[in-house]
């Protein structure tokens, strides 16, 4: 596919994303229906579409309409490019530039940072000088990190059979089993040392909120919001657990008991009828869902689809959660709760209000991080229930 072509593709997925298809379904259609694209075309369509999707706002208002055409035209333009030269309607090539086409520059705040303007007044209050560095870090693609997986082998180990497949990686400060790749990153999951569970994909921040876990050889330890599990193979390899993984839905866990396999890591899986004849724990790690605004750059889509009303159904659900596995801890033991969210009322907030009506627990830790620290935002409060009760 030519350039000029693959901006084509780009703007024909955009359309059916924004008539309300999921970006990856859109895509995924995209290329079944393309089978002359390369593995090449189809990264860069990909990259494409999501770099519009993380800048909907800001782009549109650059390419003349929140349109496919308007988001890949703003994105030309926010890059200091000139469009003509690709939009000539030769070939495959997008239609020549008309004057509805012509943009404007996005509005200084939440336009131009790319979030909603309703959210606004919540983010100034919680982020508020770091807001426009931490948005800006948002419109962009999140670096690839990479744990190592310690029941495999060293950090310096894995930079070694990482280098010998060509990736190149270096140690992040968020976290000792941490490495940042910095070339080659789609070669991971082709590499010897992912497909030998040497390491896992996982970000930076994500292994800082298990490295802040009190976890000691021994622990009867329950993920209660396991999802695909990252964070259950990560602390995992962090000490000698009895370890054991629980989801709402037991879909999300479907592939944890390959991933653990391969990591040489021992986890049960239990649903959620099983957990009434569990004994006590000494460690539940609660990642409840939240809006995901700590890692939009990830999953942009999400940025988009929040709305009050869906933020209040959060809010609610994670404050039950926090009730519902407070019974499982034994006397004196951990509560950990984290979110990849970077709104108090979703972090700070919920621990308050739990300990203002749990008198018998105390807050042990607590640590919020931003993309400004090189990951994604992530929140986790580690809490203790006192050992007479």
């Amino acid at each position: 596919m030519t350039p000029a072509a693959r901006l084509s593709a780009a703007m024909q997925i955009l359309d059916r994303y924004l008539a309300g298809s999921p970006a990856e379904q859109a895509l995924t259609n995209w290329g079944r229906g393309s089978r002359f694209a390369g593995s090449g075309d189809r990264n860069a369509v990909r990259d494409l579409v999501f770099d519009a999707i993380r800048c909907r706002r800001s782009h549109a208002a650059l390419g003349g309409g929140e349109t496919g055409r308007g988001l890949i035209l703003g994105g030309l333009r926010a890059a200091g490019g000139d469009p003509a030269p690709l939009f000539t309607g030769e070939g495959h090539a997008p239609a020549p530039l008309r004057p509805e086409d012509d943009g404007r520059p996005p509005e200084a705040g939440a336009e131009a940072l790319d979030y909603p303007d309703w959210l606004a007044p919540a983010l100034a209050a919680d982020l508020g000088a770091d807001l426009p560095a931490i948005m800006d870090l948002l419109r962009h693609r999140a670096p690839v990190f990479l744990r190592v997986n310690r029941n495999r082998g060293t950090r310096d180990a894995a930079i070694a059979a990482l280098a010998a497949d060509d990736i190149q990686t270096e140690p992040h400060p968020l976290a000792e089993t941490a490495l940042r790749v910095t070339a080659n990153a789609r070669r991971i999951q082709a590499s010897d040392a992912y497909s030998s569970g040497l390491v896992e994909l996982q970000d930076a921040a994500s292994q800082a909120v298990i490295a802040a876990l009190p976890l000691v050889d021994g622990l009867r330890v329950l993920d209660y919001c396991a999802g695909g599990g990252g964070k259950a193979l990560a602390m995992a390899a962090a000490a000698r657990l009895r370890l054991l993984a629980h989801d709402a839905d037991p879909r999300r866990m479907r592939d944890l008991p390959e991933r653990a396999r391969r990591a040489g890591a021992k986890i049960s899986l239990l649903d959620t009828a099983q957990l009434a004849g569990q004994p006590p724990f000494d460690l539940v790690l609660a990642d409840v869902p939240c809006s995901g605004s700590g890692s939009w750059r990830r999953a942009p889509e999400g940025k988009w689809l929040l709305t009050p009303e869906r933020l209040a159904d959060l809010c609610r659900l994670q404050a039950q959660i926090l009730r519902d596995v407070a019974p499982l801890l034994r006397p004196g033991g951990w509560l950990a709760y984290a979110t990849c969210s970077l709104l108090a009322q979703e972090n700070e907030a919920q621990i308050a209000a739990f300990l203002a009506a749990n008198p018998g627990w105390t807050r042990q830790s607590e640590r919020r991080l931003t993309p400004l620290e090189g990951g994604d935002g992530f929140f986790v409060a580690v809490l203790r229930r006192d050992s007479r009760r």
